[in-house]
């Protein structure tokens, strides 16, 4: 069965760095988009970041973009993203998902449990 789990949160001060990682299980990260959302408490979820299939593109919310990477590791069916820079606001629950491709929720069909990132000014 399909399985994503996130794992790398944790708590950080403003400036900080951290390394998210989503390990598939169920099918080959290859075929997919995969996605990367978050949720910050009496927000909509927002797509953070997507990787696109064998060829590799990449997308980022202008949120992110210059301090986030999305990338893999195929050999571990393993998507990982880099928090750089880290602000305040980018403290939320995030989750990978599967399916895609883009940056909206509703095109993705399997999610992970999420990770929690705290980020103190």
């Amino acid at each position: 069965e399909v399985q994503l789990v996130e794992s790398g949160g944790g708590f950080v001060q403003a400036g900080g760095s951290l390394r998210l990682s989503c390990a598939a299980s169920g099918f080959t990260i290859d075929n997919y988009a995969i996605g990367w959302f978050r949720q910050a408490p009496g927000k909509e979820r927002e797509g953070v970041s997507c990787l696109v299939g064998s060829g590799g593109s990449k997308y980022y919310a202008d949120s992110v973009k210059g301090r986030f990477t999305i990338s893999a590791d195929n050999a571990k069916n393993t998507v990982f993203l880099q928090l750089n820079s880290l602000k305040p606001e980018d403290t939320a629950v995030y989750y990978c998902a599967a399916g895609g491709p883009g940056l909206s929720q509703y095109e993705y069909d399997y999610w992970g449990q999420g990770t929690q990132v705290t980020v103190s000014s």
